[in-house]
Formats: C-alpha cells, structure tokens, sequence
C-alpha cells in the first residue's frame, strides 16, 4: 500500500486541480504531495501534470495514467476489504455533503450510533443546499435530493422522501383554508418562493395533475435559498411551503404547521446517494452509505 501512495495522491491533485486541496482532504503537507507528484513522474519518465501559479492540469499522459490509477485503487481497495467483516474496525477519514435539513433533523441525531460503532473513523460533515462538486471540494460521497443532472457521477437511488403542503394557522387564518388548486388563486394565496441560487427562477407550486404533475406560479414577496429559512418563514406565516415530511413532521406534530390539501400533494424527491467515481466506493463510504440508507429508510417510499 505505501508505494500506491503516489497515485492516491496524484489522483487526489488531478481531480481537484490543486496540490493545496489534494493535500488537506488527504491530512498531508503540501509539500509531501508535490514531491510524490514529481517522485512519481520521475519513475515514469514522463510528465503527468502541466503546473503553473494558478492551476494544474493534466498532460495526454497524465490522463491516461490517471484513468489507470483510479481502476487500480478501486480494484486494491476491494481486495483489501474482501474477507474483512463489519466488525472489522473503519480508519480514515471521510468526507461527506448532506442537504441541512436531513443533515439537522434526521442524520446527526442519529449520528452517535454510527460515530460508536467505527470509533477510528474521522467524519467531516458539510451540510448545504446547494450541489456541491464533488472532485473539486474533496468530498468522498454526498447525499443528493431530487434529480441527479451529471451523468459522470455514480448515484445509487435510495427512495424518495414524502412531501407536504403547509402553512401556519395564522396565515390560514388571514387568508383561509384552501382545498382545492383554485382555492390557491381565488383565496389570493402567496408561497414562498425557494431556489438554491438566489436570482434563478423560483420552483412553483407543484401538484398532480392527471398522471403527472403541473406547476402553478403563485405570487410571494420572499425568496429563501436555505431549508431552514423556508421553513422558518412558513413559521412566521409569510406564506404556503411545500417541504419534505422529514423535515416538517414535528411541526404538524405540534400544531404550529397544518397541512392543507393532502390530496395534491407535490411529487415526492428523489434521495440519491452520490460519488464521483467507481473509486471513492471505498469500505468506509460503503459502511456509511447502509448505514444513512437504514436511518432514512422510514421517510421514504
């Protein structure tokens, strides 16, 4: 395994396209990964990475090599965990991006399970609505709501989460309980409008519609780019949401959300486990992956 650490580390700064961020996803000085690159250049004879003061990239060799390498590790990888059983102890690090409202409600309750199971394990938690890149950040694996648009990645579809439309009872009551997808436009009703990207184009109000589904654009003064604040402001009665159960359930719960017109509700999201390549399929992002999968399994369908 020690000499494969000069491809683990070339492939870290091939696909990140930097040396500083290779370097800090794999707990190393930059330095030692510069100088396994050029070690390992060396002993090839040829030059893998084009490097200049602001980017690295890869040579016609370097590409070759790395598609290679990235087999190599994956197939090392297998072999090195093929006979070990789950009680057979997970060491490194992981680095993996959650959306922050199954990150909050769901997965980091239930975290100190996971964390007590693989004690020599080191976790780094990101948690955001937005979709990060995977190879550029570093990240080994990311969960992932709704469709997955990048046919490069490798996603293993979990299930999808149950929606719900909500709002508080004081905004129902200043604007009254809609039954129906005329109610939401005779009532003069407003929604809150979410994007992950402030200034693109706001999701409708989403319901079905025969055998698929249609979306109205209702009016609203807000536009929110993070779930909790979604959420917030469907607390504070600025207007209608439409959120995941998972998220939500323990508002309904409480009373201060009611749900409104259960019979059209939006299309449940689709939960997909994301990596960028064969090779991030590692034991531990195995382990974590049917771990997160039986702790979501009871919000899905």
């Amino acid at each position: 395994m020690q000499n494969l650490e000069p491809i683990l580390i070339f492939t870290a700064v091939a696909e990140m396209g930097s040396f500083t961020r290779a370097a800090d996803s794999l707990g190393i000085q930059k330095g030692r990964a510069s100088t396994a690159v050029r070690k390992l250049e060396e002993d090839l004879g040829v030059r893998l990475l084009h490097r200049t003061t602001r980017s690295v990239q890869l040579t016609e060799d370097g590409r070759i090599f790395l598609a290679r390498g990235r087999d190599l590790l994956a197939e090392v990888d297998d072999l090195h965990s093929m006979f070990a059983g789950d009680g057979v102890a997970l060491r490194g690090r992981l680095r993996v991006d959650l959306p922050t409202e199954v990150a909050r409600t769901t997965i980091v309750p239930a975290l100190p399970a996971f964390m007590a199971t693989y004690p020599e394990l080191e976790l780094e938690l990101s948690s955001t609505d937005r979709q990060v890149d995977l190879v550029q950040e570093g990240f080994d694996c990311v969960l992932r709501l709704g469709p997955i648009r990048d046919e490069t990645l490798i996603a293993r579809p979990l299930g999808k989460l149950r929606m719900v439309n909500v709002a508080s009872p004081a905004y129902l009551k200043r604007y009254g309980v809609p039954r129906s997808i005329e109610d939401l436009q005779l009532q003069d009703h407003r929604t809150i409008h979410f994007s992950t990207m402030l200034g693109a184009r706001p999701h409708g109000w989403e319901y079905p519609d025969g055998d698929s589904y249609a979306t109205l654009q209702l009016p609203g003064a807000l536009h929110v780019n993070s779930a909790q604040t979604y959420e917030a402001a469907a607390l504070a009665g600025l207007g209608l949401i439409q959120a995941p159960l998972l998220g939500v359930g323990r508002y309904l719960e409480s009373g201060v959300l009611a749900e409104i017109i259960p019979d059209l509700r939006r299309q449940a999201l689709a939960v997909s486990f994301v990596v960028a390549h064969r090779s991030n399929l590692s034991r531990r992002v195995r382990a974590f992956m049917k771990w997160i999968e039986e702790v979501l399994t009871p919000y899905l369908e």
